[in-house]
């Protein structure tokens, strides 16, 4: 059982300075039926407990404050800063060791404290030509507590226990934000770039020096474009870039009773290949009225075939058995498309 309630105020000081605040108060309840375990930093069961139904295993709660300020430089520019805290109940566990990484959602229990995230942000905003074009700068930090990974040799697949396997750490992330859109014209778009960090530390893992959580994608750009070719038929095109993810891959092998072992070293030491791709589309209006719209959209996914990567296997090479080789797997090279759209 998960709530909250809040209470928030705006405050305008004068024509340039004004505030946003307020406080909110969150609250998670764990309850049965279930069996709840407790371990110790091995992953070894120490105690077990049956709880009926809607009794209350583990209770969590917390105040969070934030605040928001706004000040109006002139009729075109303005400079924000806020600060907030927000604690999180579900945790996202990642898996980057396996050839096809996945994500699962593990609840706060008596053994997961929820988590805590602390974000300050500082940003300029324009606006230029009249309105016709915005931009945007804004840089962020944050700091986490209560973050949770697998430990070193955990059990990755169907693991109903996976509490056993857990260990639990903090992370930061901090980064800027480069946002710049053109709103009027027959040419409309906007261009997006994010340089970022995200780096997790625990005690059990990479020897408790600072390693990149899987999300760590240093580099994030889209661009996208919309034309109108006449009264009509549109255009637009959409293009993304963004530095692969992190994963755990092994760095050797070794042969034990004549079973090949993949052999890991640091967590999250290698990436993926970056990726990116192109959209195009083209619009025809059939009809539009008061009361009636209608319209055909053409358009093709990953235009130019570009082979990003969903999954790296490692195998012997054919030729030298010696040798390992790492094998890519693509998906989705080019997807065309025809879509009917109507409103009524």
């Amino acid at each position: 059982m998960e709530g909250g309630v809040y209470l928030q105020n705006d405050w305008k000081i004068n024509e340039q300075l004004s505030f946003n605040y307020g406080m909110r108060y969150s609250f998670f309840d764990y309850i049965g039926p279930g069996t709840a375990y407790t371990y110790d930093k091995q992953g070894n069961v120490v105690s077990e407990k049956k709880y009926k139904n809607n009794e209350s295993i583990q209770f969590y709660s917390g105040l969070e404050p934030r605040i928001a300020s706004k000040f109006q430089i002139d009729a075109s520019s303005s400079v924000k800063a806020s600060f907030n805290r927000n604690y999180q109940y579900l945790h996202l566990l990642s898996n980057s060791t396996t050839s096809t990484p996945t994500d699962i959602w593990v609840p706060s229990s008596n053994n997961i404290k929820p988590q805590i995230g602390d974000q300050v942000a500082l940003g300029y905003f324009r606006n230029l030509t009249d309105n016709q074009i915005e931009f945007s700068v804004e840089a962020y930090y944050k700091w986490m507590q209560n973050l949770i990974d697998y430990r070193n040799g955990a059990d990755l697949l169907l693991n109903a226990n996976v509490e056993a396997d857990l260990v639990y750490g903090k992370g930061k992330a901090y980064g800027a934000e480069f946002f710049i859109r053109k709103n009027k014209g027959r040419l409309t778009g906007w261009i997006g770039y994010t340089w970022s960090r995200t780096f997790r530390t625990f005690d059990a893992i990479n020897q408790g020096k600072q390693y990149p959580a899987r999300q760590d994608r240093i580099h994030d750009i889209s661009i996208v474009a919309m034309y109108d070719l006449s009264s009509k038929w549109k255009a637009s095109a959409n293009w993304v870039f963004n530095t692969g993810d992190a994963v755990s891959f092994p760095s050797g092998r070794y042969v034990f009773e004549g079973n090949v072992v993949p052999y890991y070293t640091e967590r999250n030491g290698y990436r993926y290949p970056n990726y990116h791709r192109l959209d195009l589309g083209f619009t025809r209006e059939l009809h539009k009225s008061k009361n009636r719209e209608s319209s055909l959209n053409f358009s093709v996914y990953n235009a130019y075939g570009r082979r990003n990567a969903y999954s790296i296997t490692f195998r012997p090479n054919k030729n030298d058995p010696n040798k390992t080789e790492a094998v890519k797997t693509t998906l989705f090279r080019w997807i065309p498309s025809v879509t009917y759209n109507f409103k009524f």
